[in-house]
């Protein structure tokens, strides 16, 4: 057993000791070092210590890199072959279990959720969606070192080599400012931070020290909640405007007009297509489309459905935060009776 350990201990050390790279080496680094020295002046043996004992990350690389990656069947099920992409996108996202997780979290930080939402207009539900869908309501922020990620992917061949760069950057100042030691940061296998995942560019324009301790940090669930509605604020989210609504049309398939985020159209444009419900929106629309196995759902997008496309640019994204919001709220009020004298809002100040 002891003859196991040590040898299991020995292979933990061997490995580990393969995956640093002093990346200090790297011609391109060293004119990285530079510009953070002349421009930000940051201290050159700081930087050449963190850069010369950086970890390579193979996984977070792999998912720009191909090759990279094991190869594995792209088996489906039976049950898998008879859903279309919404239907599988709906199984991942939005499962009973974050419905209800999402109502224990909008419970609790239901004091921090009232305040973002008298500040910035942002409702509790469509924070706590975000929050939820990025980070599991804070369960799962990442297990990836940052600088380690972010210089991995900033150094090493990949598509995004320049814009990862960018984010190193901005990773190091933040730090900087921050008084945070860069390499104690852990996140996302693309170099997001926090309960909203964050990319270090996002930090300085958009984090908010929500609950005045003098730090600014996405890993509190109060400056994480100010954030995500700061963020949304910025964006152009208004107050008591809807997100969408599904819609009718003539048959099971639509292909009559161009469908996603980037297209809009006045109502009156759009033949033999009406809400299935009131829409109280004067403005243009996003026709958004779901594959289900059978048939495709349509929906209209408000300026707000665009709003939430600006965190992550995927219909299909915003249509998941919309939907797990409306749910959140639903069960929300349900198992806090909320009478018809008293408001969602009111519900939540209690």
């Amino acid at each position: 057993m002891k003859k196991f350990l040590w040898v299991l201990l020995f292979s933990f050390v061997f490995s580990s000791s393969l995956s640093a790279k002093d990346y200090t080496k790297k011609y391109e680094v060293r004119i990285f070092i530079d510009q953070m020295v002349k421009r930000h002046h940051f201290n050159r043996n700081y930087l050449n210590r963190l850069f010369k004992n950086a970890k390579y990350q193979k996984k977070a690389l792999s998912a720009y890199v191909p090759s990279l990656r094991p190869k594995v069947k792209n088996y489906r099920t039976p049950t898998q072959r008879k859903q279309g992409s919404w239907d599988r996108y709906e199984n991942i996202f939005l499962k009973k279990s974050k419905v209800t997780k999402g109502v224990e979290y909008m419970r609790k930080h239901r004091q921090t959720l009232q305040k973002a939402y008298q500040k910035y207009g942002v409702q509790p539900e469509y924070v706590t969606a975000i929050i939820g869908i990025e980070s599991h309501y804070g369960a799962n922020t990442g297990r990836y070192p940052v600088f380690d990620t972010l210089t991995t992917l900033s150094f090493e061949k990949n598509r995004r080599n320049r814009f990862f760069k960018s984010e190193l950057k901005e990773f190091l100042l933040m730090t900087k400012r921050e008084k945070i030691n860069p390499k104690r940061i852990m996140g996302s296998r693309a170099g997001a931070i926090g309960l909203g995942q964050f990319m270090p560019s996002n930090y300085k324009a958009y984090v908010v020290d929500f609950n005045r301790d003098g730090k600014k940090s996405m890993n509190s669930a109060d400056d994480a909640i100010g954030s995500v509605a700061y963020y949304f604020k910025r964006h152009g989210w208004k107050r008591g405007q809807p997100v969408a609504v599904r819609v009718s049309y003539p048959g099971k398939r639509y292909t009559g007009r161009r469908t996603g985020y980037k297209y809009k159209y006045h109502r009156a444009s759009l033949k033999n297509i009406s809400p299935k419900e009131a829409f109280e929106y004067s403005g243009k629309v996003h026709l958004i489309k779901l594959k289900r196995f059978g048939f495709d759902e349509l929906w209209y997008g408000t300026k707000n459905f665009y709003v939430i496309t600006r965190y992550n640019h995927s219909s299909y994204y915003a249509m998941t935060v919309y939907q797990l919001a409306d749910r959140i709220k639903k069960a929300y009020k349900k198992k806090y009776e909320v009478s018809k004298t008293k408001t969602f809002i009111s519900l939540l100040r209690d």
